[in-house]
């Protein structure tokens, strides 16, 4: 488990495909410090297993097809620059909210508007995952805890679903993680909040 607090903006410096796999390598000196094999690492919201770590700060982890299917890693490559936070431990406070690693799809950039303290992002994203934000509540975008800020439905949003939300992004965060330089058009990796989804499956067993 994890709680949506990047720790460390890390870089890809290494990529071998396996076929039906990749085998990345992650340089993140911090998140590194105290891990060793079988640990897990969050990178941008996926929860990876560490395979071995390497002299310098850096961490390999194996990633299946599923995986680069179905999140934006497949597009990773040497340079890329990732977001990472180690597993929460049981006696450390919750900073963020209950963030498990298990993405559920991804989301596309579609604006950015700048103020001068903060940003905010609007991002489209699935109807079927739509169903699960409201207002004020909390998604984890590439691994970052955020609270959305909006959302709604706009048709001019072509080839990308009508659904969207949005976030506000303070210095920080537009510092310190990958979503403060990420291009309108970048594919971002969503997880909704599990309480929401546990929520749906218990009423619709009614």
């Amino acid at each position: 488990m994890f709680t949506g607090i990047v720790e460390e903006l890390g870089e890809v410096v290494g990529k071998e495909d396996l076929g039906d796999a990749a085998r990345f390598v992650f340089r993140g000196p911090v998140v590194t410090a105290d891990a060793g094999h079988g640990d897990s690492i969050a990178v941008n919201g996926v929860c990876l297993t560490v395979v071995e770590v390497s002299p310098g700060g850096a961490f390999s982890a194996d990633v299946m097809a599923e995986t680069l299917n179905r999140s934006s890693l497949g597009a990773l490559e040497v340079g890329s620059r990732v977001n990472l936070e180690r597993a929460a431990a049981v006696n450390s406070r919750l900073g963020g909210h209950i963030v498990q690693g298990h993405v559920d799809g991804t989301g596309t950039v579609v604006s950015r508007t700048p103020s001068p303290h903060w940003e905010v992002v609007r991002i489209a994203l699935p109807a079927a995952l739509s169903r699960y934000i409201v207002e004020k509540g909390s998604i984890t975008v590439d691994g970052i805890s955020l609270t959305v800020s909006g959302l709604g439905s706009d048709s001019t949003v072509s080839g990308l679903g009508s659904d969207w939300f949005e976030v506000s992004l303070i210095p920080t965060t537009r510092e310190l993680t990958t979503l403060g330089s990420a291009p309108v058009g970048a594919t971002v990796n969503l997880e909704v909040d599990v309480l929401a989804k546990y929520v749906e499956r218990l009423l619709g067993s009614r």
